[in-house]
C-alpha cells in the first residue's frame, strides 16, 4: 500500500493553496457578507487551469487525473466553500456531461471557454417537487418537427452557476416521452429560459444559485446531450463523480476547522493558560484530527479507484456520507472551541458553520448515500 500522493500532486496542491491564500482568503468574509459572486476571481481560477483539469488538452484542458481535481477543490474549500463549490459544480456538473456525452461539435462549441474559466455551465436536475426523487421530473421537452426544435416547459430549483454574468448554458433533464428522460443543452439568453432571482441561502453566499423556469423555450434538436432517453442514466453516473468531489470539498472544510481550532487553542488564554492545555479543548482538537484524516482517506481512495478505472460507486457514497457529516460536526466543534467569537460572522468558523450543512444535502443527501451503500451491500432496501 502507498498512502502518499505523488510529488506532482503535492506540488500542485501547493500551487492551489498559495493561490487560495493569496487571492481568495483575504476576501472571503466580505464576499460572504455582501453576497458577491467574484467574477474576476473565477477568471483567475481559469487562468490557473483549474476548470480544465481533468479534460483533454485538445479542448483546453490539463489532461490531469481526477485526484488532481479533488486536491484543487479541497484547497479552495479550505479557505472558502463558495469558491470550492463553484469549481466543483462547474467541472463535475457543467463541463463533464458535455465531455462524456456530447457530440464532437458540442465539445468544440462549449468546452474551450468552459475549460478556460471564461464561461460557466449549470446542470438543471433538481426541481421544486423532485429533489432526491429525480426520476419524478416534471419538466417536459417535445420535438417540433416543423422547426426541428425542442420545446421545453418546466422549472428547476437550486441550480448552481446558472445565473451568473458568465453563465453560458444550463444542461436540463426533461421528459421527452413516456418513461423517457433526456438531457438538453439550453444556452443562456434563450427566449423562454428565465433565471429567477438568487436564493437567500444560509451559507455559500458567494456561490451563484437560482431557480429556473422554462416557458415554451425553444432550442435546436441538435442540443440533445447524449442519447434520447439516456438522461437518467447519464446524470446518475455524473453524480457518482460529483459525490467524490463534494467529499473533497468537505475534507477542505474539516481541515480548515482543525487549523483554526489549533491556532486559537494555542493563543487564547483562560484561567492563566492557553485553552489548548485543557482536555475539554485538546480532546476536541484530537477528534477533529481523526475525523479529518478518516474523511481524507475515504475520499482519496474513491478518487484513486476512479482514476484506476475500477468500480467506485460504493466508495463514492461512503466518502460523501462520512466526509460531509464529519465536516458538519467539525464546524460545530470549532465554533464551540471559539466560544462567543465563534458566533460572530467575521470569524471564519461562523461562516464555516453556515456553509457546512448543505454538504449533507447537495448531490445526494446523506439518506441517499446510505441507500446506495445498502444496495451495494446486497440489501433489498427501498
Amino acid at each position: 500500500m502507498n498512502f502518499e500522493l505523488s510529488d506532482e500532486h503535492e506540488q500542485f496542491r501547493k500551487v492551489v493553496r498559495d493561490f487560495a491564500e493569496r487571492e481568495i482568503a483575504p476576501h472571503a468574509e466580505a464576499w460572504d457578507r455582501d453576497h458577491t459572486f467574484p467574477v474576476d476571481t473565477i477568471h483567475a481560477m481559469g487562468e490557473l487551469g483549474l476548470f480544465g483539469l481533468p479534460f483533454p488538452e485538445e479542448y483546453g484542458g490539463g489532461a490531469s487525473d481526477f485526484t488532481t481535481l479533488c486536491l484543487a477543490i479541497e484547497e479552495l474549500g479550505r479557505v472558502d466553500q463558495s469558491m470550492g463549490i463553484t469549481l466543483e459544480a462547474a467541472v463535475g456538473l457543467g463541463i463533464n456531461p458535455i465531455f462524456q456525452y456530447g457530440t464532437e461539435d458540442q465539445r468544440q462549441q462549449w468546452m474551450p471557454d468552459l475549460c478556460a474559466g471564461r464561461t460557466l455551465a449549470g446542470f438543471g436536475l433538481t426541481e421544486p417537487d423532485a429533489g432526491s426523487d429525480a426520476g419524478a421530473t416534471r419538466t417536459k421537452a417535445t420535438i417540433d418537427d416543423a422547426t426541428n426544435e425542442w420545446v421545453i416547459d418546466g422549472a428547476k430549483a437550486f441550480i448552481t452557476n446558472s445565473g451568473s454574468p458568465i453563465t453560458a448554458l444550463v444542461t436540463v433533464t426533461a421528459r421527452t416521452g413516456q418513461g423517457e428522460i433526456s438531457a438538453i443543452i439550453v444556452p443562456a439568453g434563450t427566449p423562454g429560459f428565465e433565471v429567477d432571482p438568487p436564493y437567500r441561502k444560509m451559507g455559500w453566499h458567494a456561490s451563484d444559485t437560482h431557480p429556473l423556469r422554462f416557458e415554451s423555450c425553444r432550442v435546436p434538436a441538435a442540443n440533445l446531450l447524449g442519447e434520447r432517453g439516456a438522461g437518467f442514466r447519464q446524470f446518475l453516473a455524473t453524480l457518482d463523480d460529483g459525490r467524490v468531489a463534494i467529499a473533497a470539498l468537505a475534507v477542505g472544510l474539516a481541515q480548515a476547522c482543525l487549523d483554526h481550532s489549533l491556532a486559537y487553542a494555542k493563543e487564547r488564554q483562560a484561567f492563566g493558560a492557553p485553552i489548548g492545555r485543557y482536555q475539554a479543548v485538546a480532546f476536541k482538537c484530537a477528534d477533529l484530527a481523526v475525523m479529518t484524516e478518516n474523511a481524507r482517506l475515504l475520499t482519496y481512495k474513491a478518487a484513486w479507484l476512479k482514476d484506476q478505472g475500477k468500480p467506485f460507486k460504493q466508495a463514492a457514497a461512503m466518502a460523501k456520507l462520512y466526509a460531509t457529516e464529519a465536516a458538519v460536526t467539525a464546524t460545530r466543534e470549532a465554533t464551540q472551541i471559539f466560544g462567543g467569537y465563534g458566533f460572530i460572522d467575521e470569524t471564519p468558523v461562523a461562516r464555516f458553520y453556515r456553509d457546512a450543512k448543505v454538504l449533507e444535502i447537495g448531490e445526494g443527501t446523506s439518506e441517499i448515500q446510505r441507500l446506495v451503500i445498502s444496495r451495494q451491500l446486497g440489501l433489498p432496501v427501498d
